[in-house]
């Protein structure tokens, strides 16, 4: 069940982010199934994370988020800046992030 964040939610999440340290790295080889396997086993002990694309990764920002979110079961791109991406998903049962509105 992909739900859509609101812009309220998106800020709220963006917020939270704020202070978080990049946890996954792309690099050259862009989005691979590595890649992916280790967001899917960062998002068993955090529902928000944020991605740093190095500098010689095929594609913009948002097409690798978007790419990193379609290969995980419920993960939404939050926030695109520069080379980062903030990554959310919800924790399947008790999410310790409670969204506004939601």
């Amino acid at each position: 069940m992909l739900m859509r964040l609101t812009s309220r939610q998106r800020a709220f999440l963006r917020s939270r982010a704020h202070s978080l340290k990049p946890v996954v790295h792309i690099g050259s080889a862009g989005v691979t199934e590595a890649t992916t396997q280790s967001l899917s086993e960062a998002f068993h002990t955090r529902e928000l994370l944020k991605v740093r694309i190095q500098e010689g990764a095929s594609g913009t920002t948002r097409e690798i988020a978007e790419a990193l979110a379609a290969g995980v079961d419920d993960a939404h791109v939050v926030q695109t800046i520069g080379r980062v991406a903030v990554l959310y998903r919800p924790f399947p049962e008790d999410p310790e992030l409670r969204l506004p509105g939601a």
